[in-house]
């Protein structure tokens, strides 16, 4: 079968099946980005630079191999890989798998994906996904330490975590024992947002008695993961995970860590990526504190409180938030007419005939104010005469 028709056959099936969204994203489409993930040799920095050329994950497979060997340092075996077509059946079996865990997945491309994950060296193409992720979850700071803590580990932690969310910090963790599952229960305990990002699939709870855990993070923010459905929590899945971490992250707090934790892998990564390192100072001599001392030496923020953190981070967000808003584009002037009816409007669609009676506009004049608001681009129509506004 020759390729061209191997995908008019590809399609044709996935038109048949039933169609569903996942991140935003049709199943067809989200197909084509499983199937480029599922590719051998293919990796997060190949998948990057295959969309630089590409544009989309379908694109790339349709590509010729003279305009894949074009793709900087991709050899003649991953493209004959790609050459080979998507894998109907593997991708079939992990959108089975993914809604029945009632997970979902976001692609690199999609709106929902982090944009502080998105600018690092090497984003994850994809992220399954279960809870939600937030706009407010981009003022994060990660907190990440030993697995055998002690009790004055807990309880800095804890503290800090509970502390930082009162600010509107969401903390991020890998829900590991130790530290990591403190830092996450100190932020469900201050009543904010976390997130947890696995070593494994987003189906496998690791370790198994954090089920509880699990389950209250989804409640508070998400877990997730760019590990396929069913992936055991391998040793090579935890240093590619804590990219992830710090990426989220706009500062990596370093807590209790002996001179070969895996946490200093992340705080490495933070500084690859421009993130600050903090580290909570630990007992001169103690195993579990050299980690932290020798990053204090090597320049990381000592922290005795939360205070520390947020002096360093709040100035840094919010220069970010005021580039945002000079960017972002003005909202047209409105009459005052327009204003009384666009203040009326909401997320949830509004009847035209509630509008008419709220305002006691005549019926023809809110007709027209609602056309000019949306030719305004302010609100959008709905079936049935319907309005909301564009959030």
């Amino acid at each position: 079968m020759s390729i061209s028709k191997a995908f008019f056959v590809i399609r044709f099936l996935f038109h048949k099946a039933k169609t569903f969204f996942i991140g935003f994203m049709v199943a067809e489409d989200l197909f084509y980005w499983l199937a480029l993930n599922f590719v051998p040799g293919v990796g997060a920095i190949f998948i990057k630079r295959l969309l630089d050329r590409f544009q989309t994950p379908e694109a790339v497979f349709r590509a010729s191999m003279k305009e894949l060997l074009e793709v900087e340092g991709l050899g003649v075996k991953v493209a004959s890989e790609i050459r080979k077509g998507p894998s109907e059946q593997a991708v079939q079996k992990e959108l089975s798998l993914l809604e029945k865990s009632g997970g979902r997945i976001v692609t690199l491309k999609d709106e929902a994906y982090p944009p502080r994950l998105r600018n690092i060296y090497d984003p994850p193409a994809l992220l399954y996904l279960k809870g939600e992720l937030e706009k407010e979850d981009e003022l994060a700071v990660s907190i990440v330490g030993s697995r055998k803590t002690t009790p004055y580990g807990r309880w800095i932690t804890e503290k800090i975590s509970q502390t930082l969310v009162r600010y509107g910090v969401t903390i991020v963790s890998g829900m590991a024992r130790g530290v990591d599952s403190v830092a996450h229960w100190g932020a469900i305990s201050g009543g904010g947002r976390t997130l947890a990002v696995l070593g494994c699939g987003v189906d496998v709870v690791y370790p198994p008695e954090n089920r509880n855990l699990f389950a209250k993070i989804i409640e508070q923010g998400a877990v997730l993961s760019e590990f396929p459905m069913g992936s055991p929590p391998e040793g090579g899945h935890f240093p590619k995970r804590n990219r992830i971490i710090s990426g989220l992250s706009m500062g990596v707090v370093v807590v209790e860590a002996g001179p070969d934790s895996g946490s200093l892998i992340t705080a490495n990564y933070a500084l690859e990526q421009g993130r600050e390192v903090f580290a909570i100072p630990g007992n001169v001599g103690a195993g579990g504190s050299r980690g932290t001392n020798r990053l204090i030496k090597d320049g990381a923020k000592l922290v005795e409180s939360s205070e520390d953190i947020l002096e360093e981070i709040l100035p840094q967000w919010k220069r970010e938030k005021e580039r945002i808003e000079e960017v972002k584009p003005r909202r047209p002037e409105l009459s005052e007419e327009e204003k009384v009816l666009y203040e009326m409007l909401g997320e949830t669609p509004l009847h035209i005939d509630a509008m008419i009676r709220e305002s006691r506009f005549e019926p023809g004049k809110v007709s027209s104010l609602l056309l000019d608001l949306e030719l305004k681009g302010l609100i959008s129509q709905w079936p049935g005469k319907c309005f909301s506004k564009k959030m």
